[in-house]
């Protein structure tokens, strides 16, 4: 039997209009997930009502990339409609080079499951910490930094509603990050 697998859904259905961006350039860097192993594809739940300490995957249910990449972009989608996001070797070629270099976001993920509070009720839980900085040729110099924590229901009890669940608190967390990165004056 073949694993169910998941991603955040197809993401904007209509393009972003281009030359509208109004804020300065970011640089992303890439997204860290803490205390899964490295390109862990498994959809993870807590059983809270019975052992919340213990981090279970679902035996046919996979991400179809590793959580830090679907929440890349899911970052990248939501911060680029406003303005130009740099990652990877894109970033790093404008930082190299002359003028002012752009603000770096570096965003970890502390939790990313679907918690059950009851058999038949769980909901999708965020924890994710971001830090902006100054990037400088002598190093970047930390501006900010603030945790985000979001649960959005699960609509069913089971791989699939908590998939959902969980791309709907990445989308909700992105548009907190944009917010706040607003009236951070970034």
């Amino acid at each position: 039997m073949r694993a169910d697998l998941y991603d955040f859904g197809p993401g904007l259905s209509q393009p972003l209009q281009t030359g509208v961006q109004s804020l300065p350039p970011l640089a992303l860097a890439e997204v860290e997930m803490l205390g899964q192993p490295e390109g862990s594809l498994g959809l993870l739940y807590r059983l809270a009502y019975s052992n919340d300490q213990r981090l279970l995957p679902y035996t046919q249910a996979r991400w179809s990339q590793a959580p830090a990449v679907l929440m890349q972009q899911a970052l990248r989608a939501r911060l680029g409609q406003q303005r130009a996001v740099l990652t990877g070797d894109d970033g790093l070629a404008l930082m190299s080079g002359p003028g002012r270099m752009p603000t770096v976001l570096r965003v970890q993920v502390e939790e990313f499951s679907q918690i059950f509070s009851a058999p038949q009720q769980s909901h999708g839980l965020l924890r994710m910490r971001a830090l902006v900085a100054d990037a400088s040729a002598a190093g970047e110099t930390l501006v900010a930094q603030r945790l985000f924590v979001v649960r959005r229901p699960a609509a069913t009890a089971d791989s699939t509603g908590g998939a959902r669940a969980l791309a709907e608190a990445a989308a909700q967390a992105a548009d907190e990050l944009a917010d706040w990165l607003a009236t951070l004056g970034r």
